[in-house]
């Protein structure tokens, strides 16, 4: 399937278009002083915005953690199989010394021997990897460890010389070779002392992983016995977790994250997808493990009174004045520079600052610019000015296009070929969405939910 260039160009051009800008921002202190609103203005305010001051749905959740990292016991692992495990394992742990390793290799053992009589008598390295017509970079085999070289009477040899020494002919697998280390970095090894907390836990956790799975059936077999996720884990002598009240964003009634809250997966959106009483499919861990969960409760959404908000009322009343004003002022600049005024005449005339930001790309902020005031800046022409909203309410952009850069497209530069590789999954999907179509059409073909369901095990639908 070709690419038709044109689309290739479009959207090459859409993702790498920049664009340079000068530009002002106002702030609370160019909006002047918001006076308190008397109880009459408030009051209607609330009474237009009640919706707003809702309190959100809550959730009472228990969540029950299963992975090798929550059963692990290692203080039950002793200091005899710890040491053990460590020692099998030594290499693994603090870091391995790493030489810089050059190697030049001959046909037979003779001419090894001729080359290394040459540095006796004054030759270098160098000199020796010139006569045999090699060059420096084929020489070079990097700085790697110990464990890294294949070949074990190469490794051995390597790293018993000092820095800048050059070996004795070494017969590796390869043929006879002559080794110079340029560089040493030393290794840094760990004792079993400094790493027992570290083995025990990795041993215990190796250990606890096919429990976790005699634990996972005994819990499903609780629950389709009628238990809660409660009762099941008090059972088996597992510890749950109980989240009192948290909304659809993770927070809890003090409109803080509630703490303890696992991120991955989304339970909070599991547990907003289920309700009371449903037996509910346990989350994949991502290290390996479940994750229960049962929804105790569900607090329902209510209104607030004006009382209880009045705080959060006034400060929204004081943003939303504040913004409005913002709004007329950058308008009203927004009209001089269309009329012909200057920026920076502008800029002067409200007592603003100019500054200036290069390379934008959509969708992206850029050093002070916000993403959403970039997109505007996407659709105002070259050379025009515009006004956006900044991060906050209270804050507005005032700024001026004043280049436009469109890329070109190299078809052969790995982006080409990206953009290129991207229209044409596209364009091919579509094209075979539309020939199964058609055939489904043209066949008569019915699906049976139930059979589906069944066949990729969800079970037969009732």
């Amino acid at each position: 399937m070709k690419v038709p260039t044109i689309a290739a160009t479009a959207l090459n051009q859409y993702r790498n278009e920049k664009r340079s800008i000068e530009y002002v921002v106002l702030g609370p202190a160019q909006a002047g002083e918001i006076p308190p609103p008397t109880p009459e203005v408030l009051s209607k305010y609330f009474e237009e915005r009640k919706a707003l001051f809702r309190t959100p749905e809550f959730r009472k959740v228990t969540l029950l953690r299963l992975s090798p990292a929550e059963i692990a016991k290692p203080d039950t692992v002793s200091d005899a199989d710890a040491k053990a495990y460590f020692e099998q394992r030594k290499d693994s742990y603090g870091r391995p010394e790493k030489r810089e390793l050059r190697q030049i290799v001959f046909p037979n053992a003779e001419e090894a021997a001729a080359a290394r009589e040459r540095v006796t008598k004054g030759a270098t390295f160098d000199d020796i990897a010139k006569e045999r017509g090699v060059n420096e970079s084929d020489t070079m085999l990097g700085t790697v460890a110990k464990a890294d070289i294949i070949d074990p009477a190469i490794a051995d040899a390597a790293f018993a010389l000092k820095q800048g020494e050059i070996s004795q002919p070494v017969k590796g697998r390869f043929g006879t070779a002559l080794l110079q280390v340029s560089k040493i970095e030393p290794g840094e090894e760990k004792t079993f002392e400094q790493l027992a907390s570290q083995v025990k836990t990795e041993i215990a956790e190796g250990r606890a992983k096919s429990e976790v799975t005699t634990l996972r059936d005994k819990i499903e077999d609780e629950r389709a016995a009628g238990s809660t996720l409660a009762e099941a884990a008090k059972k088996l002598g597992l510890s749950v977790i109980s989240i009192e009240a948290v909304d659809r964003s993770g927070r809890g009634p003090d409109g803080q994250p509630v703490p303890g809250l696992p991120q991955t997966p989304d339970v909070v959106n599991a547990a907003f997808s289920s309700d009371v009483g449903v037996d509910t499919e346990a989350l994949q861990l991502p290290n390996g493990g479940y994750l229960y969960f049962d929804v105790v409760g569900v607090t329902p959404s209510r209104e607030r009174t004006l009382e209880e908000v009045k705080d959060q009322v006034e400060a929204r009343l004081h943003d939303d004045e504040v913004a409005k004003r913002l709004l007329a002022k950058a308008n009203d600049i927004v009209g001089k520079l269309k009329a012909g005024t200057a920026f920076a005449q502008a800029a002067q005339e409200a007592a603003l600052s100019v500054a200036t930001a290069t390379g934008l790309q959509r969708g992206k902020q850029a050093g002070f610019v916000p993403a959403r005031v970039v997109d505007v800046v996407f659709r105002t022409p070259k050379g025009a000015p515009g006004t956006a909203e900044g991060e906050k309410l209270t804050e507005r952009f005032i700024f001026r296009v004043t280049d436009v850069v469109d890329p070109t497209l190299d078809a052969s530069s790995p982006q080409g070929k990206a953009i290129n590789d991207t229209l044409q999954n596209s364009y091919v999907d579509d094209i075979v969405n539309e020939f199964i179509g058609w055939l489904e059409n043209d066949f008569g073909v019915n699906v049976n939910p139930a059979a589906l369901n069944q066949a990729t095990g969800g079970g037969a639908q009732q």
